[in-house]
């Protein structure tokens, strides 16, 4: 069997994966506050842990691993969306989630197990609220609970902190009801506009941190194999996370896994930097899913990543010219071992595509294909035609055609004509020995390639 290694946050160190129960190998990675959709930034994860995912499948076999991935449908942002637009909130979250599902989808991610909303596991929230509260490690204030910080001894192990530390480094300001300034919530009151739920303390909602420990408690059990997430999530999100549930005397996760951020051309994404996107943004420009993915597998997931228009055209080529050699070839039964052995190794998707880059050298295009399976990355969609407006591959390849015609027939106006206008088109065309190679540009315009036709 095939050996997995995987960098513990936890340990601080690269470990041998050992499941606790290798037919049942269990994760669960914390997903979307679901009120808008998903940015750029917010697809790394996803897109990470597919590939773990994968990877699980395929050496403990796909009916051996369950993978839980939640939506957080009760959050403050939602109730303000929902207070700025009169929508409902349901409304809201059933679109954003569907939004996310089919943004995720587009990249080539597989359907977790299970994807629980927080707002339908409540009643496992508030269970295990009074048991913290049963054994004094939370207590309830004005309406609210909180957990007891310092009755954790291991709190900040996960991300190397002391408490001390912490509050002094906290420029925020504490609520009267609070017994120490780092106890943090697990319910609050709802007033009459706000979603709640009936409780012991009264109507109310539960705090973020709570639904990740109630539901993978209820979905993997006391102890599971491996909690994952950005590296932004570390604390508090994470680290509270183990408070609680080891405060319940769960083991909870064995092993925990942290992705680096994403930055746009070097700088991070904001808003106020004008560098800000959506995965949907991308796909509606005509950037497929599997050129996202692949420039996202370029980089080790414990490395910061920058997205960068070179990248991604570079993406393009590459994934073009490999469905092209690849047309009509049956991808092999077995996986190439060097592939096997990079993504083994704490996920090294950068080390597996460089072995793709030699597997194509090679001409080996079967176990190019069958690699390029398992670490989800469709040639189909490689030229964007299965996110970007319809037909736009399609047409492009028809006005190649065109362009050739009008050449061989001496027709210069109508092949400068063309050629101009996939400039103007924000069409790239490369002429090469093998035929005409082309991508898209930032500045694709569908409405002017269309009036070539």
């Amino acid at each position: 069997m095939t050996q997995i290694t995987l960098h513990n946050t936890a340990t601080r160190r690269k470990e041998l994966f050992q499941p606790i129960d290798e037919a049942n190998v269990r994760m669960y990675v914390c997903g979307p506050t679901v009120y808008d959709r998903a940015h750029l930034g917010n697809a790394r994860p996803v897109v990470v842990f597919d590939v773990l995912f994968r990877l699980l499948r395929f050496v403990f076999g796909e009916s051996h691993v369950a993978y839980v991935r939640n939506f957080t449908d009760v959050d403050d942002k939602i109730n303000a969306r929902a207070a700025e637009t009169g929508r409902s909130i349901r409304q809201i979250t059933n679109e954003t989630s569907q939004w996310y599902l089919d943004d995720m989808g587009a990249l080539g991610t597989l359907t977790p197990t299970h994807m629980p909303r927080a707002t339908e596991w409540i009643a496992p929230m508030v269970s295990m609220i009074e048991g913290l509260i049963d054994r004094d490690h939370a207590y309830e204030a004005e309406g609210h609970v909180l957990f007891r910080v310092r009755s954790y001894k291991e709190y900040g192990a996960l991300s190397g902190r002391s408490v001390d530390d912490m509050i002094a480094g906290a420029r925020v300001e504490v609520a009267p009801y609070k017994e120490d300034p780092m106890d943090f919530v697990l319910w609050k009151p709802s007033d009459a506009e706000t979603p709640g739920w009936d409780s012991p303390w009264g109507r109310g909602r539960p705090g973020w941190h709570i639904e990740c420990s109630a539901m993978s408690y209820e979905l993997l059990g006391e102890a599971f194999d491996i909690h994952g997430g950005g590296n932004d999530l570390q604390f508090p999100h994470h680290e509270n996370e183990i408070a609680q549930s080891r405060c319940m005397g769960h083991g909870f996760a064995k092993v925990w896994l942290h992705n680096e951020m994403l930055q746009v051309e070097g700088k991070k994404m904001s808003k106020s930097l004008g560098n800000f996107f959506t995965v949907r943004d991308l796909l509606d420009q005509g950037v497929s899913g599997a050129v996202i993915r692949f420039v996202f597998l370029q980089t080790h997931y414990r490395k910061p990543m920058d997205w960068t228009e070179k990248k991604r055209a570079e993406a393009e080529t590459t994934l073009r010219k490999w469905a092209k050699a690849s047309s009509g070839v049956t991808p092999a039964a077995d996986v190439d071992e060097g592939v096997l052995i990079a993504l083994s190794d704490d996920l090294n998707t950068a080390g597996a595509i460089a072995r793709l880059h030699a597997l194509f050298g090679n001409d080996d295009i079967p176990h190019l294909l069958s690699a390029l399976n398992l670490m989800g990355i469709d040639l189909n969609d490689s030229a964007g035609d299965g996110n970007a407006p319809e037909g736009v591959s399609k047409l492009i390849e028809a006005l190649l055609v065109d362009r050739a015609q009008a050449r061989q027939n001496r027709d210069f106006a109508r092949a400068d004509l063309l050629r101009d206008g996939f400039v103007a088109a924000g069409v790239l065309v490369k002429d090469t020995k093998d035929g005409a190679e082309w991508e898209l540009t930032s500045n694709f315009d569908l409405t002017k390639l269309e009036a070539l036709k």
